[in-house]
């Protein structure tokens, strides 16, 4: 079990990543990740019975994105997550987190706010340093249709 500070200081680790990827700050988000930090996000599709591994990067590889976002045909409509963290559970110098995630979508034309996407967060985080060491994102939602590029 961690202790109650330790685990107060982790989910705000888990919101913070957050609110930053829905400011679109790149810099802060990293900023919360370790140096060998890992990124991907999976589903499960039961038609060919077998994960689909959407996205897969290692700290140099989400720089490469966040640099390169603004050369892609993207969907710009601001996304906002909302994570509700369920499990803390310490493995030695590290934690494993499991939180909920609900994504919503504000269309730029009319302003409409849809759910977009649901699904948990896997983080690993590193205890002495207290930054995301891993984050697996596993989609139940599998239909996000085109142009849209920024992570969960």
């Amino acid at each position: 079990m961690v202790k109650s500070e330790q685990r107060q200081a982790i989910e705000e680790l888990v919101y913070r990543s957050c609110l930053a990827l829905d400011a679109k700050d790149y810099k802060a988000f990293l900023a919360l990740c370790d140096e060998d930090f890992r990124y991907t996000i999976a589903a499960y599709s039961p038609e060919i019975r077998r994960d689909m591994v959407w996205l897969d990067h290692d700290r140099k590889g989400m720089e490469t994105l966040f640099t390169n976002l603004p050369r892609h045909n993207s969907d710009h409509s601001p996304i906002t997550r909302h994570a509700t963290v369920y499990t803390v559970d310490e493995k030695g110098a590290t934690a494993e987190v499991v939180s909920a995630l609900q994504v919503f979508r504000t269309q730029l034309d009319g302003g409409a706010t849809e759910l977009f996407a649901v699904g948990r967060f896997h983080d690993t985080v590193s205890l002495q340093k207290l930054k995301l060491a891993r984050r697996l994102v596993r989609l139940e939602t599998r239909l996000l249709g085109y142009g849209y590029h920024i992570p969960f």
